[in-house]
């Protein structure tokens, strides 16, 4: 499913929302375009999704169903609809290491970070020469003239963040991740050497996906869980962000099932050696 459907769907979830209100006040779509003084189309165009309301909308609506109670939570909950959604090409608009530095006050205040990867390493356990591999490539793909080592150097204060011990973490990344080569195989085997080191930090527990597990849950995109109040997940052309309760709740499940998939400890790092032996053909 692309960003667009995802957001159509949130959107028609929503409309299903208000249109319970509306039939526990027992109006009918007419009725309540009386009382708002609408068109009868535009109840059900807000119904099914096909129509974005406006804040004073959602005050009208709520207040003629009689639920004038609801109406923060409503505005807060469409806000989140227009913010889930961050398409790239915006949000590099100001570059790379601004969009760094946008992001850098949020994992430095949170207490917890969930992180399950798939693909690549997570952030917060990049080298730099793993970073800047990864800079290089999304500057490349997004067509950005970036200062690829001024980025890598500035995504490092989250490595920092984690040496400091402020922040408890938990990643869960697939064993694929270990074996795709980004900044060439030295860069790699440093990067597996660093994995290693900070696995052994008192604040970072480490969990691995063996390839060839029995799964009783599926590999999917990458997402960050901060202190239960926000997600953060990036695809393919933008990044999904959500602080709603229900969405977040899905999140650590798909986190805690993925996470009882995962080996640590020892068999965390044999499966870091065995990597270390594939890159270099050993």
């Amino acid at each position: 499913m692309s960003e667009q459907d995802q957001i159509q769907d949130a959107r028609r979830a929503f409309g299903n929302r208000l249109r319970g209100l509306r039939l526990d006040a027992g109006l009918s779509g007419v009725d309540l375009a009386r009382q708002c003084g609408w068109h009868k189309s535009k109840i059900s165009k807000i119904e099914h999704g096909t129509q974005v309301p406006t804040e004073s909308n959602l005050r009208a609506w709520a207040d003629a169903c009689g639920a004038v109670e609801q109406i923060p939570e409503l505005i807060a909950s469409h806000r989140q609809l227009d913010e889930m959604w961050e398409e790239y090409r915006h949000a590099f608009r100001a570059g790379l290491n601004q969009q760094s530095a946008r992001i850098r006050p949020l994992y430095e205040r949170t207490k917890l970070v969930r992180a399950y990867e798939s693909q690549t390493i997570p952030g917060f356990l990049q080298t730099r020469d793993y970073t800047r591999a990864v800079v290089a490539d999304v500057s490349r793909f997004h067509g950005l003239a970036e200062d690829v080592d001024l980025v890598a150097g500035g995504r490092m204060n989250r490595r920092r963040v984690l040496e400091s011990a402020r922040c408890a973490y938990s990643f869960v990344v697939e064993a694929p991740a270990l074996y795709a080569v980004r900044g060439g195989v030295p860069a790699m085997l440093e990067q597996l050497d660093y994995i290693e080191r900070a696995a052994s930090f008192p604040n970072v527990a480490l969990g691995i996906i063996p390839l060839g597990s029995h799964r009783n849950i599926w590999p999917g995109e990458g997402f960050y869980v901060y202190d239960d109040v926000l997600v953060r997940s990036e695809h393919w052309t933008g990044g999904y962000r959500t602080k709603r309760p229900s969405e977040i709740a899905i999140y650590l499940r798909f986190f805690n099932l993925l996470r009882d998939q995962a080996v640590y400890g020892d068999a965390a790092r044999a499966e870091l050696e065995t990597a270390r032996r594939r890159l270099r053909g050993t």
